[in-house]
């Protein structure tokens, strides 16, 4: 009896221990587990016996996890995304039955990097109406926040069920060897980092001979969910958002297969330095026009002075500074490009004028100016920092600097004043325009100072001192102007651009 004991007692030791070190995270209900990945069960299928008895074991509910979203352990490997929300979908709830052919759908993605992400998976898929089912989902919006690391993609996705499953997709990383090879190609062409830091993806760049786009079969997804499918439509769904994720930013991309933005940023400002380094060695210097001194020293005693050379010609632009590399501690190597670029600009203008464009410019004028001169429309990691800076120094914040950045880009320093300074326009063009707006059907604009507003309260034009008229655009109802299209002597062509006059 003392020996079944012990027996009976060492079985439930190890039993209890089996099951002591189970993650409740990935752990689903047991009628999840065997229940088909479909609304309703398939014909023809069955349960296991000793789940579908009176028998059945009773589970204590586990907690439904509501998001994979962390961003305060986002790093340079690591990058969370919130859910997109859901977009009504072109190609139907994916419900339909389209035999064994591919999807007829309409193009998910709007980028051709994000169209080639979705190629891969659909060419690597085994069953067009999973995929149907997880672009619905997609759209939908049953993908929650999406987290990025090096060679994994991982969200919960909303299934049919209360809890959603944990869904990841793995992509093979690059090897050292490829983000040499990669590094090269992006150094090579200047285009090819400014494409990247604009938010593009440049053909040439992806094509260099490192497979930096999946091909079929490349994505290799992992759902919690029963269905055994390639992929489910879970993992399809996740797979769908994540080209979109890709058409914002394709440094997500460069993530997954290993190298964050910082990093690739900062490898490809050494190389271009070292690249400069080299090149400034191996060039010999010009032989500059000159006097020797001994020459003039001798003459001196003959009272007889050489002539003076003629002065150079002046450059017919400035040339672009070295690149800097980055060093811990230092200075942001692009803020130096930034400076550095514009000095040599004021520098080329005085030399070319006599003048300095911008030394009359106040402290918020020129922090304005120098937002303005960063290429792109978007804001890069980059930009953003710049924006900060120059708001900081300012006393302003970036959203004022961005606004005063779109009218300098309207119009330099004049938009800028139309921006900020409303004044009182004399008699004339002011008082000839509202006729001029109701003969191209237009309504009567509303005037105030030197604006003349819809009533409708979206368009706006502005009478700039210089003649011009100047188009602003706001939501109904609120006060919110933004500088929009080209100054104009005409307030009708003011317009231009913002819509028919039916719109208008």
């Amino acid at each position: 009896m003392r020996g079944r004991t012990s027996e009976v007692g060492a079985r439930d030791l190890r039993e209890f221990l089996a099951g002591a070190f189970q993650l409740p995270d990935d752990v689903t209900s047991l009628a999840e587990e065997t229940a088909p990945d479909n609304d309703l069960p398939t014909p023809g299928s069955s349960y296991p016996e000793e789940f579908t008895g009176t028998s059945a074991p009773t589970l204590s509910p586990t907690p439904t996890p509501t998001s994979m979203a962390s961003p305060s352990r986002d790093s340079d490997l690591r990058r969370t995304f919130p859910a997109f929300p859901p977009r009504p979908s072109e190609g139907g709830d994916g419900s339909g039955d389209n035999g064994d052919d591919a999807p007829s759908t309409p193009r998910f993605a709007e980028t051709w990097w994000g169209n080639a992400w979705v190629t891969a998976l659909e060419e690597g898929a085994l069953d067009p109406k999973r995929l149907l089912r997880g672009r619905s989902y997609a759209e939908k919006g049953h993908v929650d926040a999406i987290t990025v690391t090096p060679g994994l993609v991982l969200a919960y996705v909303k299934g049919s069920r209360a809890r959603p499953y944990r869904v990841q997709v793995r992509l093979r990383t690059l090897d050292d060897a490829d983000w040499e090879r990669f590094l090269d190609a992006a150094a090579d062409r200047p285009g090819h980092i400014a494409a990247l830091l604009d938010k593009e993806m440049p053909k040439s760049l992806a094509e260099c001979g490192v497979p930096l786009l999946p091909g079929p079969g490349d994505l290799a997804p992992q759902c919690s969910c029963p269905d055994s499918g390639h992929p489910c439509k879970h993992a399809a769904a996740l797979c769908y958002q994540t080209a979109r994720l890709l058409d914002a930013d394709p440094f997500v991309l460069l993530l997954l297969r290993g190298r964050g933005e910082r990093p690739l940023l900062d490898a490809l400002s050494r190389r271009n330095a070292a690249r400069a380094a080299r090149a400034a060695q191996e060039q010999e210097p010009a032989a500059l026009p000159g006097v020797r001194a001994t020459d003039v020293l001798a003459a001196q005693g003959e009272r007889r002075l050489p002539p003076l050379p003629l002065p150079l010609p002046i450059p017919p632009h400035p040339e672009q500074p070295p690149v800097y590399p980055a060093a811990p501690g230092g200075p942001d190597p692009f803020v130096l490009d930034q400076l550095a670029t514009d000095a040599a600009a004021r520098a080329h203008a005085l030399l070319s004028t006599g003048r300095d464009p911008v030394g009359d410019l106040t402290l918020w004028q020129d922090a304005v100016r120098l937002a303005a001169a960063r290429p792109g429309s978007g804001l890069t990691v980059t930009t953003r920092a710049l924006y900060a800076s120059l708001a900081k120094a300012t006393g302003r914040t970036t959203g004022e600097l961005a606004r005063a950045v779109a009218a300098w880009r309207q119009g330099g320093i004049e938009g800028l004043a139309v921006l900020e300074d409303p004044w009182d326009p004399p008699a004339g063009r002011f008082d000839r325009a509202r006729p001029l707006l109701l003969a191209a059907d237009l309504p009567a604009f509303r005037p105030w100072h030197n604006h003349l507003t819809h009533p409708h309260g979206h368009v706006q034009l502005r009478l700039g001192r210089d003649g011009l008229w100047y188009a602003y655009e706001s939501e109904p109802g609120d006060e919110d102007w933004w500088p929009r299209g080209t100054p104009d002597l005409d307030p009708v062509g003011a317009l231009t651009g913002l819509g028919a006059p039916g719109d208008l």
